[in-house]
């Protein structure tokens, strides 16, 4: 159960990565500026701000499988059709779609794998599960580039697309509904999640702490390549190293949660290591590689380790019934935030300079503690 929510979630994540390892040829084929590179790299984020509340809702009313199969399927469609299209807009709306319809994958196999485990294994669990993100971002960094040496962009597309296919099959196959968690009576009553200010504030707090994840994963292939003239698939490889890291970073963060009984107080501490190393990577962002590649990885790993503490939090706060709902919730507004940061990061980057980016996305997580340190826990 864990392992096929974990694929599928893999094969979804594939699409974000895949257009910023991409992102180098996509330039050169479409000539797009920064700017628009980055908007392309969040456009799969921008299709699912629309999507998520409703695919959770159905998650809560018809289950995990037939949601998840049916939206990765239509996701893998979307993603077979941008293979065939040139050009931003083409290409964006595609990707926009693909995002829209994959982002089902959030609600169902959260919310399955969240019912499969008590709250004494579930942060373990679910930061496994989570570890779908940086085992896509590793496996798209290592897969992709001779793929596309190989093929061009295009077979890019049909590989990110039959991937998702492939993982809405699995999840089809072997999915099922897990039983009721014990779970207080004051959580399991309640209406919509969306009258809960505790979730509205956990979600906020980490909208702030998702920027660096988003602007120094994002944008490692093509700083490491345009601006310090590694290849790409030198750079592409750093990427691959912040990626395998940033799984056992996931991990030992669920865990401690669980020993230590708490979500929030890791992700606070997350938070402030971030804030930390971001502002120390934008000191050394023109110093040699072998000094400036293993704060950038450092950073990378920080910034991707909190998703499943932030997901478990929000989990646990709604309870069984409301679970879909609440992860749909919670994750558009990361997503809202999330979907513009590469943009603007990009345009901000093509005004100023790289170090400027940077030292602004550095202040975010530490806006995000404030919000989080207002929580009970």
């Amino acid at each position: 159960m864990l392992a096929a929510g974990t694929f599928a979630q893999t094969s979804y994540s594939a699409i974000w990565f895949g257009v910023a390892v991409m992102a180098p040829s996509l330039r050169a084929r479409d000539h797009l500026s920064l700017a628009l590179t980055g908007f392309l790299i969040s456009s799969s984020l921008v299709g699912s701000l629309v999507s998520l509340i409703p695919w959770g809702l159905a998650t809560d009313r018809i289950g995990e499988r037939f949601v998840l199969f049916i939206g990765l399927t239509l996701g893998g469609g979307a993603l077979l059709g941008a293979a065939l299209v040139h050009g931003f807009w083409p290409l964006a709306g595609l990707l926009a779609l693909a995002g829209a319809a994959g982002a089902s994958v959030q609600s169902a196999s959260g919310r399955a794998v969240m019912h499969w485990f008590v709250p004494a294994q579930r942060g373990l669990a679910l930061a496994i599960r989570q570890t779908a993100i940086p085992i896509s971002g590793f496996a798209i960094s290592l897969a992709l580039p001779p793929i596309v040496a190989a093929g061009g962009v295009r077979w890019g597309f049909v590989t990110m697309g039959m991937t998702c296919v492939a993982g809405a099959c699995v999840g089809a196959l072997v999915l099922r509904e897990g039983p009721r968690p014990d779970m207080p009576a004051d959580v399991q009553r309640g209406g919509s999640p969306i009258g809960d200010r505790r979730i509205w504030q956990l979600s906020l707090g980490s909208a702030l702490l998702i920027a660096p994840q988003l602007c120094v994963a994002g944008f490692t292939v093509l700083y490491l390549h345009e601006r310090r003239g590694m290849s790409p698939g030198g750079a592409a490889a750093v990427l691959a190293v912040m990626q395998a890291l940033a799984i056992g970073g996931r991990i030992g963060a669920g865990r401690f949660s669980d020993l230590r009984g708490s979500r929030l107080v890791p992700l606070r501490a997350i938070a402030l290591g971030a804030f930390a190393f971001v502002s120390l990577l934008t000191v050394v962002l023109d110093a040699p590689l072998l000094l400036l590649v293993p704060v950038l990885i450092v950073a990378g790993v920080l910034s991707m380790s909190w998703n499943s503490l932030s997901f478990a939090a929000a989990v646990e706060l709604a309870g069984h019934g409301r679970s879909g709902s609440a992860i749909g919730l919670q994750q558009t507004v990361l997503n809202g935030p999330g979907a513009a940061y590469p943009g603007l990061f990009g345009a901000l980057v093509a005004a100023t300079s790289w170090h400027v980016g940077f030292a602004v996305v550095a202040l975010f997580p530490l806006l995000g503690w404030r919000v989080l340190r207002a929580l009970p826990g």
